[in-house]
Parts: C-alpha cells; structure tokens; sequence
C-alpha cells in the first residue's frame, strides 16, 4: 500500500499509540497477531457509505470489526484490532464517513501536482503526475461521495471515465460543469451509459444542451453563469442537494477546485505532491493574492505518505471566502 504514519506539521506520529498497542507487548517472544487491514476495512467504508444514501443498512458493530458509531465523534475504530496501515486508511477517510444523511452539503476537493506547484505541462499533458496509489485514492473517494464533479476544461482534455474501476463500489453522479455548452457530446461520460451523468449549464441554455447529450443528462441551475462571468457555486450545490447529492467530490481541474475555495464551498482538501519538477506547467491553485503573509490562511493539515507522493489533507471547514 505504501502507507506511513499520519503525521502533524512538526512531524510527530498522530498515530504512534495506535501502531505499538496494535501489536503484543512482546514482539520478541510472541509472534505479532493477525490484525484486519485494508482489505477488511473497505467493505466497512463501502457499508457506512450505502446507509448514508439510503441504499443500505447501518453498519452493526461487531466484536471482529471492532469499531463503533459515536454521538459527537463518529465512526470510530479500536487501535488494538487493526493493522496500522487500515487505522491510516480509516483516518484519511473518515471525515467523509462521517457526513450524515441529513447533514448540508459537503464538499472534499482534490489536486495532484509537482513540486513546483503545478498539475500539467504547458499543454495540458497531467498523465501520471502522480502515482498508482494516489490514483488508487481517487477511485475510493469516488465510491464514498454521491457526485464527482470536474470542469468543462478537464473533461475537455482528459476525456474521463470518473468511474470506481479500480476498487468495488458504486459508480458516483458525474457531474460537468459547463456554463457555455464547450463539451463534445461524443465525450465517454455522455455515451458509455456506464454511471449517471449531469451536464452542468445556466439554465436559460438548458433545452440546447438537451438537445445535444438528451435531457436525463441536463442540470440547468438558474443565474448559474453570472453577469461578471464567475460561477454562482452555491446554487449549483443547491441544485445537486435537491436531487440527493451531497456529499461531493470536485476532482478538477487547477480552476474548479480554486473557485470552490474561492467562494468558500469547500470543506476539504487533498492536495498531494509528487516529487517531479515540470517547470513553466499549468498551476494548481489559484487564489486571490494575499497581501500580508500573516494574513494568509494556514488550514489545519494532516500528511499521509502514499507512495512516492505525499498527500496533504487540509481542514477548510474554517476559512473564509475570498474576496474576488
């Protein structure tokens, strides 16, 4: 798997109790005990997932699993009855377990990138920036989230399948943002029929994107493209909570997930770095420019090794929306 403690910003072990009481006291004289991993933690996290649409029952608590549903903490694992690497899994994955139902809409956003900060090369070649375990990642968060949305520029370019083929799990709503009908309708995602999809457009040009990729594949979301161009995000999550998707994945590109931030409709980030240099590259994020370093946000961040990358998680849940 390639997973490594989750670390803080000054490099302590968030999990290191959890690692030495997974195991006998007496590593030396008795062989370690067989502890569930990975493998039995993702049928669990597929459970939690189908009860939170409404497709399954809740998850029973079980003295193999070891794990239970707290009032204020959510799901929750025994440390002593789990392999370090499920315990990671489970801690990275956790926030977006712990949406209920009946919660607002929430929001998980991701970007890979070089360490020079950027997601492309000049001419939008993104293939393999990061690697196989964070590609392995993505899919999960697709199977946990109702909708994987992306930007006309990313379906436009990449041309993407946004399926769970690389782990068990449903297929996600996938959603394309496209205020001004740019998108072939010969696109995989309009003609695999493989999982629902939603064109995204201001609804006054509903009836000509229906015309183009049928009309089950059509949200029109009224003043969605806004006189001075920018996006009203909050009435596309409006329009996506009334059809029963709220929990979100906004998978890209560098622009889509920046004007989430940007108007404070995301509650969480993974950011991961992969270590390539492109150099003159298509940047990840964009933001309004902050004036005073002091004055620029600094999110609560937890740091997972996957592999060659390093993935940082970031709590938005607090910032502000920017001024734009």
């Amino acid at each position: 798997m390639g997973w490594c403690r989750n670390v803080d910003r000054d490099g302590r072990s968030l999990l290191q109790t959890e690692v030495v009481t997974a195991y006998d006291p007496h590593p030396f004289t008795t062989a370690p005990r067989a502890l569930p991993g990975v493998d039995a933690l993702w049928p669990l996290c597929l459970a939690i997932a189908r009860h939170r649409r409404g497709t399954g029952p809740a998850p029973a608590p079980d003295a193999a699993r070891r794990f239970h549903q707290h009032r204020s903490h959510g799901f929750v694992l025994d440390p002593a009855a789990w392999h370090p690497e499920a315990l990671e899994l489970f801690s990275l994955l956790k926030p977006v377990l712990d949406c209920p139902p009946e919660s607002p809409t929430w929001v998980i956003g991701q970007l890979g990138q070089s360490l020079d900060g950027c997601i492309a090369t000049r001419g939008g070649d993104a293939n393999f920036v990061n690697g196989p375990e964070m590609l392995l990642h993505l899919h999960r968060l697709r199977a946990l989230c109702d909708a994987v949305i992306v930007g006309a520029a990313t379906a436009a370019i990449d041309n993407p399948q946004l399926t769970t083929r690389r782990v068990a799990g449903e297929h996600p709503v996938r959603v394309l943002i496209d205020p001004t009908l740019r998108l072939a309708p010969t696109l995989r995602v309009f003609t695999d029929r493989q999982a629902p999809t939603l064109l995204v457009c201001d609804a006054a040009r509903e009836a000509e994107a229906a015309a183009q990729v049928g009309a089950d594949q059509v949200l029109g979301v009224p003043g969605l493209l806004k006189e001075n161009g920018t996006l009203d995000l909050p009435a596309l999550l409006h329009a996506l909570r009334q059809r029963g998707l709220h929990v979100l994945f906004v998978e890209g590109g560098g622009i889509t997930v920046s004007r989430f931030i940007a108007q404070g409709c995301m509650d969480r980030l993974h950011l991961s770095i992969a270590p390539v240099l492109i150099g003159g590259g298509r940047p990840g994020l964009s933001l309004p420019v902050g004036m005073v370093m002091r004055n620029c946000p600094r999110p609560p961040a937890s740091v997972f090794r996957m592999g060659a990358d390093v993935l940082w998680d970031l709590d938005l849940r607090a910032l502000a929306p920017f001024a734009t």
